[in-house]
């Protein structure tokens, strides 16, 4: 890969650094892990189980597929392990469809309350990249009110920095 191809760095980016925040977790008990905050969806739990969410549903909006239910519906628990499985799945699925057809082509998505939007597939995954950064800047507020240090890394020029990110 190289720094200046702008979709892999967002791509690789937004799996490492939500990744890194899992990691994080994975240090945490159930019940800091779940504990209720008030911001975003509310826990750890639920705001990464929602980036990934998100991150499956426009995959699917992508592909032009009808969208499952989201991984948010229910009560589910799962780990901070768990989510990371899920991480990596719905990052390789995003990643091949992400560059199957032109960026530029426009998509029709119809949203579970009902509005129709069209929007290019670039604009698509720019939704994708800003919206894990707003999410995660949400769990690292929480992290933080847990008393976690050092906080996980997650920026783009920490990611650049790291042995991951390095090209």
């Amino acid at each position: 890969m190289t720094e200046s191809d702008i979709l892999e760095v967002l791509l690789s980016h937004d799996r490492w650094a939500t990744a890194q925040l899992l990691g994080a977790c994975g240090n945490l008990t159930g019940d800091q892990f779940h504990r209720r905050f008030d911001i975003g969806p509310g826990s750890l739990h639920d705001t990464l189980t929602h980036i990934l969410g998100t991150m499956r549903s426009l995959t699917e909006t992508l592909a032009g597929q009808s969208l499952r239910p989201r991984l948010e519906a229910g009560a589910q628990r799962r780990t901070p392990v768990e989510l990371l499985g899920l991480l990596d799945e719905a990052s390789q699925q995003l990643a091949a469809e992400a560059r199957r057809l032109p960026l530029d082509r426009t998509i029709t998505r119809r949203t579970r309350d009902g509005r129709t939007l069209q929007m290019t597939r670039a604009a698509v995954l720019a939704h994708l990249a800003t919206h894990g950064s707003h999410h995660r800047a949400q769990c690292l507020n929480m992290l933080r009110h847990l008393g976690v240090t050092p906080l996980p890394p997650s920026s783009v020029a920490e990611w650049t920095w790291s042995a991951e990110g390095r090209m």
